[in-house]
């Protein structure tokens, strides 16, 4: 078990006997919620969790963890005082109560109780809030993509494992039956040698022209929601969560598209072709020389294109010289049909996780790594950057993933990396 685990424990135990004043030799009662029950563990062995990011996403983060009978949710953070208070009433309203709100993850971080955090923010926040996390001895689950840049990514490997921290990066689709299907069927060669694959990601809409500035809300601490990106004044757009655009349009706080879909679908390519531990070679922008999709390439020739078709109705399109698998949420297909009913028995299998929130509490517990750890976030989320860096340049990307460096382009290389603005440097790992 988790040593902080143990300490909440000893802690909780500690208290829980001052409080009594006295201990007395013959039976106690004691409240049925410390105690715990068959649908809820003891409050002292349960795993505290801070939610740091308030936003979308966050909402389903805070209803699956706090139902877990072996989570306890301590705190919740936002820079937006009406998105905290809606987290804690949400979690008030399933029963739990004295949560910490704040908009300081560092407080959250420096709570004992707290063992594990949930990282929900924009791309820009993940490296700094899950590296001082780790730092600060706090397991964490961080969305998807891992970083935001490919030098934060070597950071958060190298904090993974200097703090010998649990890391699940939010890329569920390795905890879905079909997209796993679709990786055992591949990774066992059923579909013969893999050609090409096409990844469906659609697009988003570029940011306004000329944003109208407005006054920033009350309560809202807008200088800190920038953190270490460029400032600019306000705009609602700017900062407005939503799956269909807002700050996910923006360069400054993602890789768009790439950073959206791609950080799903990408992860899953790495994975049926068994390449989590290095990427592609080079990547070349919609546009380049009249290219009419983005596309990039492994050294072995596979070809991965974004929004080629035909995709036969799905998401993910993997072309085998003897069939094909095409795969998408809830959905799985093959050509012949019948390789989908393949029984698997001796052959190569993926990790097998049916849920990736169970997953990361379940590692938690056991130490041992999650379905997706920081080593494969940061190869997935290479991809996804590699591809905005091409795209924006309208260039080709030469990539050497060995050596995790650009190649003959000193532009492109430069890009590895961002300026970050004073007073938000990543946390040192040392």
């Amino acid at each position: 078990m988790n040593p902080s685990v143990r300490h909440s424990r000893r802690r909780f135990l500690k208290t829980s006997l001052a409080a009594a004043g006295t201990v007395m030799a013959g039976p106690q009662i004691i409240r049925a919620e410390t105690l715990g029950t068959a649908a809820k563990a003891a409050a002292g062995s349960r795993i505290g969790m801070g939610f740091i990011g308030m936003g979308l996403i966050s909402k389903g983060h805070l209803g699956t963890f706090s139902g877990m009978k072996e989570v306890q949710p301590i705190a919740v953070c936002d820079v937006k005082a009406w998105k905290l208070k809606e987290a804690a009433d949400i979690l008030k309203q399933k029963g739990h109560e004295g949560i910490v709100a704040t908009s300081r993850f560092e407080e959250v971080l420096a709570n004992p109780d707290i063992d594990a955090v949930c990282v929900t923010t924009p791309d820009h926040w993940h490296a700094a809030i899950a590296i001082a996390a780790m730092k600060a001895g706090k397991d964490v689950y961080v969305e998807k993509p891992m970083t935001l840049t490919i030098e934060e990514g070597k950071a958060m490997v190298e904090a993974e494992k200097k703090y010998g921290r649990i890391v699940q990066v939010g890329t569920q689709q390795r905890s879905s039956p079909h997209f796993r299907i679709a990786a055992n069927l591949i990774r066992n060669g059923m579909i013969g040698e893999v050609k090409e694959i096409y990844c469906q990601l659609g697009q988003f809409p570029q940011p306004p022209e000329n944003e109208k500035v407005v006054d920033v809300p009350e309560g809202f601490d807008y200088d800190r929601w920038l953190g270490p990106t460029p400032f600019y004044e306000y705009s609602e757009n700017r900062v407005k969560g939503n799956y269909g655009g807002g700050w996910r349009c923006y360069w400054d706080y993602g890789s768009r598209k790439f950073g959206d879909w791609g950080a799903h679908h990408f992860d899953i390519v790495q994975w049926a072709l068994g390449r989590d531990d290095t990427g592609p070679v080079e990547f070349i922008p919609k546009g380049f020389e009249g290219a009419e999709h983005h596309s990039f390439r492994y050294a072995d020739g596979i070809t991965v294109w974004r929004d080629k078709k035909p995709n036969h109705g799905h998401m993910i399109r993997f072309i085998g010289t003897e069939g094909e698998v095409h795969v998408s949420r809830g959905k799985v297909a093959s050509m012949p049909k019948e390789l989908i009913r393949h029984q698997f028995t001796d052959d190569v299998k993926v990790y097998e996780s049916t849920n990736h929130r169970q997953n990361f509490i379940d590692s938690i517990q056991s130490r041992e790594p999650t379905i997706c750890p920081a080593t494969v976030g940061h190869r997935s989320g290479t991809i996804c950057q590699l591809a905005g860096i091409a795209e924006r340049l309208v260039e080709p990307v030469k990539w050497d993933p060995a050596a995790q460096k650009v190649t003959a382009n000193a532009k492109a290389a430069e890009m590895q990396d961002r300026p970050r603005r004073e007073g938000y440097e990543l946390p040192d790992i040392g």
